[in-house]
């Protein structure tokens, strides 16, 4: 904690001065022997003591006693100044009076009134005999003034001189000293304040900013010594508070925090002091040799699926946490007193319990947890909703801390905490930023007690550097990112994926529990099934979502060891894995999955091989399941549920439930397998409003799909012709529209559904203008309604970035005998007017869509159209396939150039 310049209390039991003394008057030995013999015998009393289970605090401030004595009686064997002119300074943490076995001797030789210069000889046999005493040593040697100068150039010796105290000479220099590197001169209260923070900052980030890492420093790392001692910095400077427990009567901290805080310390505290002790050198990193030495030297042992040394440190990652929570909530105090102190203050309320003061989230009143206990698990979907705040207000840290105990059974089963805690998973932002915070705070583990389990447990290799929890959390964040478009370059695949996946709250509570059964003994991956299983219900998620997130915990490390164990070049392999995968959907979500957990368990694993295995397990796994593999899991309890949930916002638009089932009734199972339950809705309503009207339905939005983010849809409803798919695609050609994805699902009653994903021709957003977009209606509606009279093709010249990109159009046919059509896989450089020159070949050789599957890939589009012919069967002429296949190439690689 953070001392005075005052004597320390004496431990004649350690070392005893006048014995001391008494040898050196013998003359029997050297200064520096007597001393050396002295000092060593002392920590091994020390030591002892230790390992009779002495209390730490009086070994700690022990040895700092010691070494007053022995600095004492080195400083009397040379000639010095008059004390009021020069005098001997502990300064740092010596100046706490806080020393481990071996800890640096941090000390100041202090002059006035002299020039240090003309006592050269004192002050280098002084710091040389100190030196061969084989102290760890830090020296200084300056005046008043060149303190003050050299503290306001540089914020660690600023805060070094703040922890000061006088060992040899008068008092009153020390103290007219810290005056003046105290003073606002130097320093200003707020100056301080931020050059702490930006100390911590970057301190913190060269460890990411997790108090998790594999192997942590016990004072650096976050939730360690530093952070403690940070707050007792900006405690003395700013309150001249002499010790952190006076923060008590500021009214910052409450005795039980304190008592908290003084345990956390302590523990540290003995952890170091074993560390220096067992290692024999001043080392604060708890490297994994020292990690197993520790857990043996405290008593841990094996026990089924949790190692002794995993033990030890998870009670270490427990205590960092609970230091950095109260590190956050003490500075956030702090920012409040010195930097805003004279703010204007700014209230915005947000409901009846929460409101925001100058952009820091705080409830309206004391007792706001007390009385709705749901506003605890509110506090963090407000934070996800509403990005422009800044931090939660320090009070309300403390109101959480205080009301977590409410979280029990039936909190975790409130329909209002299951729903908040979903919305959460929801939102467009802060997704992992909030789940971080609600470990922090204590309340994850507390919700989800599964969670819980893994706090602080490690993983004793060198593939996991992270805790369960902390790797966890990465893996959520991970995927966070990939949604991002400064990581569409890295992660290709990923960014496309996970902007398109239908309910990507799905794939975070996969993520969320994928290792949640670690440490449990058994296959964590199906331990994690079950637990999912139990969240899924408790939370309320339709049959078709909970068997997926079961499926991708049970499965999540299938991808990778596929891809890393099998010859994935193999069509067996393949085909092997696409049975298991099963759909599409299925794959999709594990890839993401995969890549974020490789990601976030150790930086060095995710690299060119492994990135390119992944890849092509996946795209020859998603061509298998296009080509005809695909059938999807569970496919009845996805219908079941998008239908239920679609049925729900028909029924809220004043639909009747008959009349939307006997449409749905006319549509096939591929429909509702493709759509979302918004995408059913909005399409039901207007069809069903439609009615029998012959003209084709053509509606306008803004896409759903965050991966075509600002892109519009473009659904069309009509009667199944032949030519409609051409004579669509190129009547959007004519709109100069360029055309992202396509969806083409055919009726059981001759009808077709088309959702067609668009931009300008130079790939922006179209324009909301009512006007522009009911001009595109008309004129689709007006080329639709009689699709035989074919819209010409536009000639559009082909943009410079395309012409980089010529690789030859390839081409596959493959007959589908289940579903009796054929699948024309086309592989090709984007370019305009593409669908339209495909579909106007379609036209000349009398061929029907029965379905297409469009989607583009950067630069080049991966396009799959089930067709047939004239009769409505696959093709099976070899002789047309030839043709078909070559006037397709040819057209297509001619309008490249």
């Amino acid at each position: 904690m953070t001392r005075t310049a005052q004597p320390l209390a004496a431990a004649p039991e350690l070392f005893d001065s006048h014995q001391v003394q008494a040898r050196l008057d013998t003359g029997e030995h050297s200064v520096m022997k007597v001393l050396k013999t002295s000092l060593r015998e002392a920590q091994a009393r020390m030591d002892e003591a230790f390992r009779q289970g002495e209390d730490i605090r009086r070994l700690v401030y022990g040895r700092a006693w010691v070494l007053d004595s022995l600095l004492q009686i080195a400083w009397e064997q040379f000639d010095w100044p008059a004390s009021h002119q020069a005098s001997l300074v502990a300064v740092g943490g010596y100046g706490r009076g806080e020393l481990h076995p071996f800890s640096d001797v941090d000390i100041l030789l202090l002059f006035d009134q002299v020039d240090p210069e003309d006592w050269q000889d004192s002050i280098s046999g002084f710091l040389t005999l100190l030196w061969d005493i084989s102290l760890d040593l830090g020296s200084s040697v300056r005046t008043i003034g060149q303190c003050y100068d050299e503290a306001r150039n540089d914020i660690t010796i600023a805060t070094n001189l703040i922890e000061s105290r006088t060992i040899c000479g008068d008092p009153a220099l020390q103290q007219e000293m810290y005056d003046r590197v105290t003073s606002e001169g130097a320093w200003t209260d707020q100056e301080f304040f931020k050059a702490k923070l930006a100390e911590q900052k970057e301190r913190h980030e060269k460890t990411n900013n997790t108090e998790y890492n594999l192997e942590p420093n016990l004072k650096t790392s976050p939730g360690g010594l530093r952070d403690i001692q940070t707050v007792g910095w900006v405690a003395k400077r700013h309150f001249g508070a002499t010790y952190i427990r006076n923060l008590v009567d500021h009214g910052f901290v409450t005795e039980s925090e304190l008592d908290t805080l003084n345990k956390g310390e302590l523990y540290l505290w003995t952890v170091r002091y074993a560390l220096h002790m067992l290692s024999k050198r001043r080392e604060d990193r708890l490297l994994f040799d020292h990690q197993r030495t520790l857990a043996a030297y405290f008593g841990y042992e094996d026990q089924e699926g949790s190692l002794a040394v995993e033990q030890f440190m998870s009670k270490y990652y427990r205590v960092a946490m609970a230091m950095s929570e109260f590190n956050d909530m003490l500075l956030q105090h702090f920012d409040e007193a010195i930097l805003r102190i004279d703010d204007e203050q700014s209230i915005r309320p947000l409901n009846n319990r929460f409101q925001v003061r100058n952009d820091y989230l705080e409830t309206v009143y004391d007792k706001v947890f007390e009385h709705h206990p749901f506003a605890i698990m509110e506090l963090f979907v407000l934070m996800a909703q509403n990005p422009g705040i800044k931090g939660v207000r320090a009070t309300t840290i403390r109101r959480v801390r205080d009301h977590r105990h409410l979280i029990d059974d039936e909190f975790r089963h409130d329909i209002r905490n299951t729903s908040l805690f979903m919305e959460l998973l929801r939102s467009p932002e802060g997704v992992s930023t909030e789940l971080k915070r609600m470990n922090r705070y204590g309340i994850l583990g507390r919700y989800l007690p599964e969670f819980g389990r893994i706090v602080g447990q490690m993983q004793h290799d060198l593939f996991h550097i992270y805790t369960v929890d902390a790797h966890t959390l990465k893996v959520i964040q991970k995927m966070r990112q990939f949604r991002h478009h400064e990581y569409r370059e890295q992660f290709s695949i990923a960014h496309r994926i996970v902007n398109q996946l239908p309910k990507i709250e799905l794939l975070y509570i996969a993520g969320l529990y994928h290792d949640i059964g670690k440490g449990r003994g058994g296959d964590h991956s199906e331990l994690g099934a079950e637990d999912v299983v139990d969240f899924c219900r408790r939370h309320h998620l339709g049959k078709w979502d909970t068997h997926l997130v079961a499926w991708l915990v049970r499965n999540h490390l299938k991808m990778s060891m596929t891809a890393q164990r099998r010859d994935i070049s193999d069509p067996e392999v393949i085909h092997d894995f696409a049975m298991e995968v099963r759909d599409l959907v299925h794959l999709d979500y594990l890839y993401v999955l995969t890549v974020a957990d490789i990601n976030a368990t150790n930086n060095t694993l995710w690299n060119s091989w492994r990135a390119t295995l992944l890849r092509q397990l996946y795209m020859d796994t998603k061509r298998a399941l296009r080509r005809g593999l695909e059938n999807p899991v569970n496919k009845e309890d996805r219908i079941e549920q998008v239908q239920h949930e679609a049925m729900l916002l028909l029924s809220r638009k004043g639909l009747g439930e008959r009349e939307v089932l006997d449409y749905w009734a006319l549509l096939g199972d591929d429909y509702f397998l493709r759509e979302d339950a918004h995408n059913i809705a909005w399409h039901t309503q207007a069809i069903l409003e439609h009615g029998d009207n012959p003209l084709p339905l053509v509606l306008i939005r803004k896409t759903s799909y965050r991966i075509f983010e600002g892109a519009t849809e473009i659904f069309i409803y009509s009667e199944d012709l032949p030519t409609l798919f051409p004579a669509t695609v190129a009547a959007m050609d004519q709109l100069n529209l360029s055309i992202q994805d396509a969806r083409i699902i055919l009726t059981d009653h001759g009808r077709t559904l088309n959702t067609y994903t668009v931009l300008t021709e130079d790939n922006q957003p179209l324009s909301e203008n009512p006007e522009y977009l009911a001009h595109i209606q008309r004129h689709l509606t007006e080329e639709l309604d009689d699709p035989e009279d074919y819209p010409e093709i536009i000639q559009r010249r082909v943009p410079r970035q395309f012409k980089l990109f010529t690789t030859p159009t390839r081409l596959t046919l493959s007959n589908d005998p289940v579903a009796q059509q054929t699948v024309l896989e086309v592989i090709t450089p984007d370019r305009p007017g593409l669908l339209a020159r495909i579909g106007r070949i379609f036209v000349e050789y009398d061929i029907s869509v029965r379905k297409a599957k469009i989607s583009s890939i950067g630069e080049r589009v991966e396009d799959f159209f089930f067709i047939t012919d004239s009769d409505n069967q696959p093709i099976s002429d070899p002789e047309l396939c030839r043709r078909l296949q070559n006037a397709i190439c040819q057209q297509l690689d001619k309008h490249m150039h």
